[in-house]
């Protein structure tokens, strides 16, 4: 890195980031930012497009370990810009916070990160690698973000060590929690076809209701981790929501021709998302043997559930933070999912970041104090971590 790069403000990059229009799938020049900012700290930076969505992978150093730290710039729509106080994509700082969408979710994390890289690198001798792997797809389908990237990395013969996902994983405090693992997440319809008729004739049509409320309740009976009393230790007992039943019918009169409910899983390590569906189909199945109706079933399994063991990847963050806060985090699982179900296929993974309580929110903000203090924090990752696997001393453990 030359000497005549000036030093990273995390505060002044998360701005410019936030200053970037990028909800998904649009960038509006966030990635060049980053690009831009990288190649001075004299990352090799590569750009991958997939359809509407950029991507980017950036390294420094050819050697072991790679320590990649992994984020998006893509944000959520803002909603209705009157009611936010200020502009949400200005980056405005008031009362000592920074507000704007994606100040939280997870722009002022990148921020953090690369001005940490910057300070980690003036001061040390790399050795090994640090990457940065940035989509523009997480808060949409994500299909051509991450996991998109991740397999033309593994062509490609690039290999992650150990990723650090940058998710506002803290609900109140920072140095609240780490998350190393998530539950899976799995959506279902259930569409129950009949035929329509009158009320008052109920023998020369085929109701649907009835089955469809057959398989919701023969679904809802299973206790989901019956093989696993008190719940799969780390986890959340896995749970199932239906979240709209929907018939379109405004008459009192008539039988619907079908009917459909909505639903989600999420579910821990003692299930994968093969195993639900084919639970959830058998239900259906044998219900509808005992009906005239049809049904039918689209189920989208949109992670798996996944656990990094507690170990010295793990330890190395909690030192870090405990080090810069005073407040040893706790290792959980809760939450929503996150980029991390793709990555945990390739590389032990955690999530550490800002808090959430604002993320997705009108008047998105986060405390100024934080994103410097998050940066101190991430140097202070790198430290402890390479200094860990530093290959003289010891090989690296996938734990």
């Amino acid at each position: 890195m030359s000497d005549a790069v000036n030093s990273v403000d995390p505060l002044a990059l998360a701005q410019a980031l936030i200053r970037c229009c990028s909800v998904t799938p649009k960038d509006d020049g966030a990635l060049a930012l980053l690009q831009n900012q990288l190649e001075a700290l004299d990352f090799t930076v590569k750009r991958y497009q997939f359809g509407d969505v950029g991507n980017l992978y950036a390294r420094i150093g050819t050697g072991v370990p790679n320590f990649c730290f992994a984020g998006h710039t893509d944000v959520v729509p803002v909603g209705d810009k009157d009611e936010w106080d200020d502009d949400p994509f200005a980056g405005h700082v008031r009362d000592n916070q920074l507000w704007g969408r994606g100040a939280a979710d997870m722009k002022g994390a990148i921020a953090a990160f690369i001005a940490a890289t910057e300070r980690y690198l003036r001061h040390n001798s790399l050795n090994g690698s640090i990457s940065l792997l940035i989509t523009g797809d997480e808060e949409g389908v994500a299909v051509d973000g991450t996991q998109r990237v991740l397999g033309e990395l593994a062509k490609e013969g690039e290999m992650i060590s150990h990723c650090l996902v940058g998710e506002p994983s803290n609900p109140k405090a920072l140095g609240d929690e780490i998350k190393n693992g998530r539950r899976g997440s799995l959506n279902g319809i259930i569409t129950v076809k009949g035929q329509q008729g009158h009320v008052a004739y109920p023998e020369q049509a085929q109701n649907p209701i009835p089955l469809l409320i057959t398989i919701i309740n023969r679904l809802y009976a299973r206790l989901l981790d019956a093989k696993e009393p008190g719940g799969v230790k780390g986890f959340q007992p896995s749970n199932l929501e239906v979240t709209s039943i929907d018939v379109d019918n405004p008459a009192h009169n008539i039988i619907p021709a079908s009917a459909s409910a909505r639903f989600n899983i999420r579910f821990n390590v003692a299930h994968t998302g093969a195993q639900l569906c084919d639970w959830i189909e058998q239900e259906a199945r044998a219900a509808e043997r005992e009906h005239p109706c049809v049904v039918l079933l689209d189920l989208s399994v949109m992670g798996e559930a996944f656990l990094t063991k507690p170990g010295t990847f793990t330890t190395v963050l909690q030192n870090a933070v405990e080090e810069m806060t005073g407040r040893r985090p706790a290792l959980t699982t809760g939450g929503g999912t996150s980029d991390a179900r793709f990555i945990k296929n390739y590389a032990p993974v955690a999530e550490f970041g800002l808090t959430g309580a604002s993320m997705h929110k009108v008047n998105e903000h986060v405390a100024v104090s934080d994103i410097h203090n998050l940066s101190k924090i991430y140097e202070r990752v790198l430290d402890l971590y390479f200094k860990e696997f530093e290959l003289a001393k010891r090989p690296i453990v996938h734990s």
